[in-house]
């Protein structure tokens, strides 16, 4: 939900086209995809690319066109059963892992319900008052895209042949920023601070503490992450919290997800993998224990929002829009850019939970993110699969400690 910090009335015309912007990508990410490829569900974490586009569907259809405009009618009244994700104040829905099993309504059924749903769409841009419900759905759509791309590949990933969902690879990363930024200590604002968009766990505003730390210029690499490997780190029990040492062992894991040799897989099917590119698809107890190794720690989320916005003195704010985004429908793969936003997710060591004072938004979109600030990590950044102008220093996404299949990463911390 939008922050406490009231959204400003847009444009509507420039609402109604960043709505539609945002319809047209999801649907040109599944452009290269078949009929079976949009069906498949690796595992319960992941969702089918056609139930992604169907969902978000559903999220206008519901929240949007049913709630607030009188004429409209639901397309086919027994799909918000199979398409509503977990919102329980919307009433029962499939078991999560069954999404797979959908292989009807069709592709083409879901892209003509989403035209009818867009179209259907016009006369709300012009309603002040709908403006932060519509700004909400735009980035839960973002989020989806996003979720889209890491789930196909993670399917892709389950076929012995290594099929590409694009041909032509990104080119990656020459060459690594040295250096550390530095914070001299005291109090920094957090939060979300404007008056726009924002998610709801990102508020309210409040101020911390910090000690005097520093922060990697560079994220880890792919040749620093060999490095680990050789060196036993995921054989040495004393680098490893106790649950992620017990991770380790019963899962087999000796490398990032999507590792083999010195080649990894991508959504250009197995490629060489760049040294100096950064290390991606790692878990939080993956992070940590590197983190340990190396003999520096992950940073917080409040020291990492706080180099974000400039805060540690005559240094510039780092730009949420640089870095190697999804512009458009391209094979994402982190680059190795300046900057701390755009390549991969970044674990920190914080606990996601609610800022001093959060209260979840009333009704059914309150469940979109306070009810699940339990036993999770925040990340911040964003990845190569994050949409340009999605994230900003405020931003927290989260994920499990287990968790690796989206594209995160580690900038190392050290106190001084």
């Amino acid at each position: 939900m939008p922050s406490h910090a009231a959204s400003i009335a847009r444009d509507p015309f420039a609402l109604a086209a960043h709505f539609a912007e945002t319809r047209r990508l999801s649907e040109a990410l599944v452009a290269p995809l078949s009929e079976a490829d949009v069906t498949l569900q690796s595992m319960e974490d992941a969702s089918p690319a056609k139930w992604h586009l169907a969902h978000t569907t559903w999220f206008w259809e519901t929240f949007l066109l049913r709630d607030h405009l009188d004429s409209y009618r639901l397309f086919d009244e027994s799909w918000p059963f199979i398409f509503n994700s977990y919102y329980e104040a919307e009433g029962e829905r499939i078991n999560r892992f069954s999404r797979g099993m959908l292989s009807r309504p069709t592709l083409a059924q879901v892209i003509e319900w989403r035209a009818i749903v867009d179209e259907a769409m016009e006369p709300l841009f012009g309603r002040e008052e709908l403006v932060p419900l519509i700004e909400l759905g735009i980035a839960h759509e973002q989020q989806h895209q996003e979720l889209l791309l890491t789930d196909i590949k993670h399917a892709f990933f389950q076929n012995p042949l290594g099929p590409a969902m694009w041909s032509e690879p990104v080119q990656g990363a020459t060459k690594v920023e040295d250096g550390w930024h530095s914070y001299p200590g005291g109090v920094a604002r957090i939060g979300f601070q404007a008056d726009s968009f924002a998610f709801d766990n990102e508020g309210p505003a409040h101020r911390v503490l910090l000690q005097p730390f520093e922060l990697s210029a560079h994220l880890v690499t792919n040749r620093e992450w060999a490095e680990f490997m050789e060196d036993g780190g995921y054989r040495t029990a004393s680098l490893w919290l106790s649950d992620g040492w017990a991770w380790v062992r019963e899962n087999g894991i000796a490398a990032p997800l999507y590792w083999s040799d010195d080649r990894h897989f991508t959504h250009c099917g197995w490629q060489d993998r760049n040294p100096a590119a950064p290390v991606t698809h790692i878990s939080y107890f993956e992070a940590d224990a590197f983190a340990t190794w190396s003999g520096n720690r992950l940073p917080t989320e409040f020291e990492w929002e706080a180099i974000a916005r400039g805060q540690e003195g005559e240094e510039p704010a780092h730009d949420p829009e640089g870095g190697n985004q999804l512009d458009a429908a391209v094979p994402p793969l982190p680059r190795g850019e300046r900057g701390l936003f755009g390549d991969c997710w970044q674990f920190t060591r914080s606990a996601y939970l609610p800022y001093p004072r959060f209260r979840p938004a009333s009704g059914a979109v309150g469940e979109y993110n306070g009810k699940f600030m339990s036993g999770q990590f925040v990340l911040k950044g964003a990845s190569c699969a994050t949409v340009r102008g999605h994230s900003r220093a405020s931003y927290r996404n989260f994920f499990y400690p287990h968790q690796r299949w989206q594209f995160t990463g580690l900038r190392l911390a050290r106190d001084i």
